[in-house]
């Protein structure tokens, strides 16, 4: 019955997607104006410039430390996750004086612990369908058109991935190939690929470890559509170097240790900034500063008003990753709705498998960590789906993340908690931004920039630019750029006894390479070749030694952990590798920057800290030994 009455509602709104499209778009702004002309031409060239040399941390610290009453910065960000980077480029690319300081590293907080999708938001839509939620289906235009422009800005670092959703009841498989359809027809002009049914025997064949028998009942067929993938902690640090390279000054390992207030007006003016490297504070004086720090947007907010009403209601997503044989190459496996209502996913990732997510109350701390009944409720939900035996042991990472859930601070209950974002201005002079998702990053900070433009009464040389930009290293890129480093480069490295010795680019090495770096791939490359760092720095991935070089020079990459969580992604697709990699990882990094025998111990001790609340087999605390 339940089945029935919901076809019936997705056909009733199915009628009126076509002409809602049209409704939904703000109709004062086309893809044509969105910031055009040579104020556009001038960014873009700035930041495509293959010759351009990313301005150093001193210059950049310089920069923030100039800043003075009499001559503030028009917005100082608080945050380097993926919003706090975007409103930093998209005041640059305005003409805007910005500066942004993350304690931390750029996306070292939720933004480098999402699913890895770019998406439309499938379960937005069922619930506009059921609920008959204008308002939902709002949220689902808009960020269908987002996913399409990130894919479009940055192509290296994301991809178009067919996702297919196994039914085994025939009301279930016309119920979700009609609600695929539909999100076919909301995306319009903005659509990756048309979804599609499969038979049980092809989809058998697309996903050979798919179970043919699963919930009591037999596969009846598969809906394959599509929605974004990325590299999400390197598609951050794009954002942030983007920026640096349009006229930001970006500075992470830099934290707020509290606000500064005009003694008259109580208007927040600046910020005490704390280089947590080398232990030196200063102040930066802002006209505007916007909040961008995620889940730990409220004690910034404190800083203004200890009495400030709460904006965040925290909640944990915890991934796992497996090895590459649960999935195959270029499919992905979603399940919309577990035995207890909860949304499932199976997606090869960088060469591995990502498994997700659990949705459950957390506090918020620097480094989550998952439980050990989480990590078994993803491995029991994926397992009723798949005909190999699923294993604790072959957890090859797993991590936990903190969504920021937002809450509006003047709202008057919790029914206004919203998987949206938010962007309130509850003290002058603090502009905050938290909630909404990775894929609508680039209109967050939009949505936020423009509320600072109007606290502030700043002028900006032109509009919002940032959708028509290129992140560094997209311009130009093609799939097939990877054949330029097979073909030109080699991977000389240097053995145990000093002798260097030729090594092929592989193509392994080179589509990494390619992928990770778009276009300044070749600076990598080069580095491998001319400087003996073609040696891998894990057996079984792609990584070179010649990144650590190469990130510490152009990828504000200051320390272990920078590299082997945020620059590579070793950390999360595997544990122990990155615990093997993490001595030549401080050797090389040591080198770039003159660190002591002393900070490399310190290193080394952070680094296997941190790598410990990465849940993989070898630290596993087994309750019952289910999956062993």
């Amino acid at each position: 019955m339940a089945t029935s009455i919901r076809l019936r509602r997705l056909g009733t709104v199915a009628l009126a997607a076509g002409g809602a499209y049209t409704i939904l778009r703000d109709p004062s702004i086309s893809v044509n104006d969105r910031g055009g002309g040579s104020a556009l031409q001038i960014v873009k060239q700035k930041i495509a410039d293959p010759f351009a040399v990313i301005p150093c941390r001193a210059v950049q610290e310089s920069a923030l430390m100039g800043a003075s009453l009499a001559n503030p910065l028009d917005v100082l960000v608080v945050g380097g996750g993926a919003t706090g980077s975007g409103v930093a480029l998209d005041a640059a690319t305005r003409g805007l004086r910005v500066g942004l300081v993350e304690r931390e590293d750029f996306s070292s907080g939720t933004s480098s612990r999402s699913t890895k999708l770019v998406h439309g938001g499938v379960r937005y839509l069922e619930k506009a369908v059921f609920n008959l939620d204008y308002g939902q289906l709002k949220l689902v235009f808009h960020a269908l058109e987002e996913r399409k422009q990130v894919i479009d800005n940055a192509p290296h670092l994301c991809h178009a991935l067919p996702c297919m959703t196994p039914c085994f009841d025939w009301f279930e498989l016309i119920y979700y190939w009609m609600g695929l359809k539909m999100y076919d027809l909301v995306a319009g002009r903005h659509l990756l690929h048309v979804s599609r049914y499969y038979s049980a025997q092809e989809s058998l064949e697309l996903f050979p470890t798919l179970a043919r028998n699963g919930k009591e009942k037999t596969l009846k067929g598969t809906v394959v559509y599509y929605d974004g993938q990325m590299n999400d902690s390197r598609l951050n640090v794009a954002i942030a170097c983007s920026a640096a390279l349009a006229g930001a000054a970006v500075l992470n390992h830099a934290e707020v240790v509290s606000l500064l207030k005009d003694d008259v007006t109580g208007r927040i003016i600046g910020a005490r900034i704390r280089n947590n490297l080398s232990g030196k504070e200063f102040d930066t004086y802002a006209k505007v500063v916007v909040n961008a720090a995620g889940p730990f947007c409220d004690s910034v907010r404190q800083m203004a008003d200890k009495k400030a009403k709460p904006m965040i209601i925290p909640s944990s997503g915890v991934h796992i990753v497996l090895p590459d044989y649960y999935s195959p190459e270029g499919m992905g496996l979603i399940v919309p709705k577990t035995k207890d209502g909860r949304v499932v996913f199976m997606l090869p990732w960088l060469g591995r498998t990502v498994a997700g997510t659990t949705d459950s109350n957390t506090s918020i701390t620097m480094l989550p960590e998952p439980h050990e009944n989480e990590i078994e409720f993803i491995l029991d939900a994926i397992s009723g789906y798949l005909n190999v035996k699923v294993r604790r042991t072959d957890v090859l990472s797993a991590w936990s993340g903190i969504r920021p859930l937002a809450m509006d601070p003047k709202a008057k209950n919790t029914e206004s908690i919203s998987r949206d974002h938010v962007v309130s201005e509850d003290y002058p002079g603090l502009v905050t931004i938290t909630g909404g998702k990775w894929t609508t990053y680039r209109s967050m900070a939009e949505d936020a920039l423009d509320a600072a433009i109007k606290s502030g009464k700043l002028n900006p040389t032109n509009k919002c630019l940032t959708y028509n930009i290129q992140l560094v290293g997209a311009d130009g890129w093609e799939p097939a750029s990877f054949t330029i480093l097979a073909q030109q480069y080699m991977r000389m490295k240097r053995t145990y006894r000093g002798n260097v010795v030729p090594g092929v680019m592989d193509t392994a090495s080179a589509k990494h390479l390619s992928h990770a770096y778009g276009t300044l791939a070749e600076r990598v490359a080069a580095i491998a070749q001319n400087e003996n760092l073609g040696k891998r720095l894990a057996h079984g991935y792609p990584f070179l030694e010649a990144e650590v070089a190469y990130c510490a020079r152009n990828e504000y990459c200051e320390s272990a952990v920078d590299f082997i969580a945020r620059r590579s992604r070793l950390a999360f697709l595997d544990t122990d590798a990155a615990n093997r990699a993490l001595p030549r990882v401080i050797e090389i990094l040591a080198a770039e920057h003159k660190w002591d025998k002393s900070r490399q111990k310190e290193e080394l001790k952070k680094g296997r800290e941190f790598l410990e609340t990465f849940k993989s087999s070898k630290n596993a605390q087994f309750h019952d030994g289910k999956h062993k």
